[in-house]
């Protein structure tokens, strides 16, 4: 076999075994990022005499409605109370009667302005006994506007995809295949497009702010995009005039790091005080 036909083999797997790994990289970072972040539905497993029940509690919600919490307990005996106030404060906490539903039982949390959050627990009473759920470390809800899906699936969608080609892109280089400056390039635009074009619009139409990442906050999807954006930046100028594969590695390994963080973290927050949107946690 000629050095041309091994080479090209060589290429052949490394372009086999680069795709199949970018596409299971990429759904597992994704599914990592989405279950593990801060406004993903909170599990709840509790035993209320005797009987076991798991429902979700919501940590996030449209401002264009109150947010309906609902548990699934028909225990005639058993009544329930929603108890919560706005976060982060050291106001009077308000308590309401959960209603009996055909699903069990709810009540209402009241709709907050964009970013603005409510800190809630549960509380369970059957006879004399009472049964507190949550109630030294309440649930956070954050409220936020709905964006158009016009907006929202196109910036879905670049930023999937982008972390795919990015994923791709360090694969081929690692395997020196030359084409990884072209799939960086791709990731490039597509980062670009759907992180730091559609993605400030995202946040103001959710949150009425275009930033809250540097210089303006903390805001760690803002970062996070930004330090993507700047590191293929880096590997592109690399990549230029000669190829250079451990620019595009870098790149890629940045961006699987920086997109495996939680979505949302230090996200923008309503100051209850003041009225002004700042970066939270």
């Amino acid at each position: 076999m000629t050095k041309k036909m091994i080479s090209k083999k060589r290429k052949i797997i490394g372009w086999i075994v680069s795709s199949i790994l970018a596409i299971v990289i990429t759904i597992f970072a994704a599914i990592y990022q989405r279950t593990t972040g801060p406004t993903y539905p909170k599990s709840i497993t509790t035993e209320i005499n005797g009987k076991l029940y798991s429902f979700k509690l919501a940590r996030s919600h449209s401002t264009s409605s109150d947010c309906e919490i609902t548990v699934p307990m028909n225990d005639n005996e058993v009544r329930g109370f929603l108890i919560y106030r706005p976060f982060p404060t050291n106001y009077k906490w308000d308590t309401v009667a959960m209603n009996k539903t055909s699903d069990g039982m709810s009540a209402f949390l009241p709709k907050q302005l964009a970013a603005g959050k409510l800190e809630y627990f549960l509380l369970f009473r059957t006879g004399e006994k009472a049964f507190p759920l949550l109630a030294e470390t309440p649930n956070v809800i954050r409220f936020k506007g709905d964006v158009p899906g016009y907006i929202l699936i196109p910036h879905i969608i670049f930023m999937f995809f982008a972390m795919m080609l990015s994923n791709l892109a360090g694969l081929l280089a690692g395997f020196k295949i030359d084409k990884a400056r072209l799939w960086a390039f791709i990731t490039f635009v597509g980062i670009l497009c759907g992180g730091m074009i559609l993605g400030p619009i995202v946040q103001k139409f959710a949150f009425n702010e275009f930033w809250t990442g540097v210089p303006y906050g903390w805001d760690l999807t803002d970062n996070k995009t930004l330090i993507a954006f700047v590191a293929w930046i880096i590997a592109l100028l690399a990549n230029r005039k000669k190829f250079r594969p451990g620019y595009i590695i870098a790149a890629a390994i940045v961006t699987l790091a920086i997109f495996s963080i939680p979505h949302s973290m230090f996200g923008s927050q309503l100051n209850h005080a003041t009225g002004a949107v700042m970066t939270g946690k």
